[in-house]
């Protein structure tokens, strides 16, 4: 399966997925960027890297082995990839800090890197992933206006927020140590295996059809 933390810049994201990492079995774990960002990086290039990625979660299920992916595209970004279908579960978390924190670790992260104009879109990018993540109504077109051709936005654009399907974990580490954070992490993970394995997670196989993959979804 495909065990996503996303959100914008700075929240933790690949800290956090790399200690889990060093403590479940039969788990990859990779970071969305390792491959490179190429200048002038958009919109589609995200879209059809985040399907390279799902690609990459289709190969180590066939391994018997479940991908723990960093990144920022969002559940929605995910759900309309050409190959997301063919995955046996997908789970999102959103990591998120408080606004004041952000803009501390990116001039610590990056000093002088950031102008006021570019540290006020990483803020926005986040306070739409927290919107996005409660209700996919919320402004689609961030992600769906000049987006790449492949991506299929009919699977979910028809969603309201209590599809039983659209689920993102929430997780605030803002003031948190990173070991709880770590461990919260850890926990989802493993409670998104369980629930697999048990039938009851929400983005089995078969989500993508009329009413999802399961009848029974509140057991």
């Amino acid at each position: 399966m495909l065990l996503k933390l996303t959100g914008s810049s700075c929240s933790g994201k690949t800290t956090l997925a790399y200690s889990v990492g060093e403590r479940l079995g039969r788990l990859a774990v990779h970071d969305f960027d390792e491959c490179g960002v190429p200048t002038g990086a958009d919109r589609r290039w995200r879209h059809r890297m985040t399907e390279m990625w799902v690609r990459r979660a289709l190969e180590y299920q066939d391994r018997g082995v479940d991908l723990l992916l960093t990144g920022q595209s969002p559940l929605g970004e995910v759900l309309a990839t050409p190959s997301a279908p063919l995955l046996d579960g997908i789970a999102v978390c959103l990591v998120d800090v408080s606004d004041e924190l952000r803009c501390s670790r990116l001039t610590m992260r990056d000093a002088g890197r950031w102008d006021t104009s570019a540290v006020g879109a990483f803020l926005r990018w986040a306070a739409w992933h927290r919107e996005h993540a409660r209700d996919p109504r919320h402004r689609p077109e961030v992600i769906i206006d000049d987006s790449w051709s492949r991506m299929a936005w009919h699977r979910w654009t028809g969603w309201k927020a209590d599809d039983w399907r659209w689920r993102t974990h929430l997780l605030d580490t803002t003031d948190q140590p990173v070991a709880e954070s770590v461990d919260q992490v850890e926990q989802w993970a493993t409670e998104q295996r369980d629930a697999l394995r048990s039938g009851r997670l929400p983005l089995s196989r078969g989500w993508a059809g009329p009413t999802g993959a399961h009848t029974d979804h509140e057991s």
